[in-house]
């Protein structure tokens, strides 16, 4: 996803799931820390008596207000990007504000006014994700701790595409930082949020997981990007959506050894609303309806889309709002009206 230098923008419990079984609250969070054990079975108290119900969790600016963010009453907010500040080790929002900017905290302060809890993501399209600056584990660990504690946030999205997702070192550093992270932390929820085709994860993404499966990482969620696919596929988003997350979800069952159901709980789906970057690409509200309806079917652990502040139709003539891939959605639209759709 679009990162905000711009004003604007892809897990599981799989680990955990696979190894003792974990429960999704209700905000699609996992709220159960499990042992880390070597069993290969799932837990079929935690798995199986405990029903999850897909939330909505849309992404948003950390350091600006939209006036579609509580749309759809989201239970959970992610916070768009933390990556590093320049060449340094310093977790920043977006390369431009620090994670303890007073601003910031009024925002976060604001968005949790409702009841709502905040996640931050970090990495996104642009920048460097930290792990690609800092020189170890432990300082690497230290600087995500940080960020989220600035936000007095135990939820933890990894945001990783482009060059960070190729770069095996960063990929295995991360994974080492994280599971340093988690067992300082015993309530940290971590999600992966990865790009995906109709085809599924491909190779980069498995592998990311799999570094976090051999470093012991507890991932609750696998959040992928249905987006931004390419020009040849200029069918139906809402299609193409779920035909990506049956993929996906037939790797993370292979990948983790896990049953069907708890591959599906272990899934969140994002979509870019409107205009994709990719020309052809245009995922309407009859899309959110489907891909709302197919989640919950599923129970899904959490929808998502990119982003609150485009949710509302272009102004034409207006400079500063008219900008369908960082302003708004670029469809007709009522304000906030994708984020009603995928609220359900």
């Amino acid at each position: 996803m679009r990162s905000f230098l711009k004003p604007m923008a892809g897990a599981m419990c799989l680990l955990a799931l696979a190894t003792a079984g974990c429960s999704a609250g209700s905000d699609g969070t996992s709220d159960a820390e499990p042992p880390r054990q070597s069993s290969a079975s799932p837990s079929a108290s935690a798995t199986e008596s405990t029903s999850s119900v897909t939330s909505y969790a849309p992404y948003v600016s950390a350091t600006e207000a939209a006036d579609n963010d509580s749309a759809g009453s989201p239970s959970v907010y992610n916070l768009s990007f933390v990556i590093a500040d320049g060449s340094d080790c310093t977790p920043s929002w977006n390369g431009t504000s620090a994670v303890g900017d007073s601003s910031v905290k009024s925002r976060i302060s604001a968005l949790k006014g409702d009841g709502a809890k905040v996640r931050v993501s970090f990495g996104g399209a642009s920048g460097k994700e930290l792990a690609e600056t800092c020189s170890s584990a432990a300082k690497l660990a230290a600087a995500y701790g940080t960020a989220l504690d600035a936000a007095g946030s135990s939820l933890a999205d990894f945001d990783i595409e482009g060059d960070a997702l190729t770069d095996s070192d960063s990929v295995d550093l991360r994974s080492e930082a994280i599971a340093l992270l988690q067992e300082e932390r015993s309530d940290l929820a971590v999600s992966f949020t990865l790009p995906v085709m109709p085809s599924g994860l491909d190779d980069d993404s498995v592998a990311l997981l799999q570094s976090a499966n051999d470093k012991s990482v507890q991932v609750s969620t696998v959040n992928i990007m249905t987006m931004n696919y390419g020009e040849s596929y200029d069918g139906d988003m809402g299609d193409y959506a779920i035909t990506s997350a049956k993929a996906a979800q037939a790797q993370l069952k292979e990948v983790f050894g896990t049953s069907d159901s708890t591959a599906w709980r272990a899934m969140a789906l994002t979509s870019m609303i409107g205009t994709n970057d990719v020309a052809g690409e245009t995922f309407t509200l009859s899309d959110a309806a489907q891909v709302r309806e197919f989640a919950s079917s599923k129970e899904v652990a959490w929808v998502s889309m990119w982003s609150t502040f485009r949710d509302q139709e272009c102004q034409s003539g207006n400079a500063d709002q008219d900008d369908a891939l960082t302003d708004c959605s670029g469809v007709s639209q009522s304000a906030g009206a994708f984020g009603e759709a995928l609220g359900g």
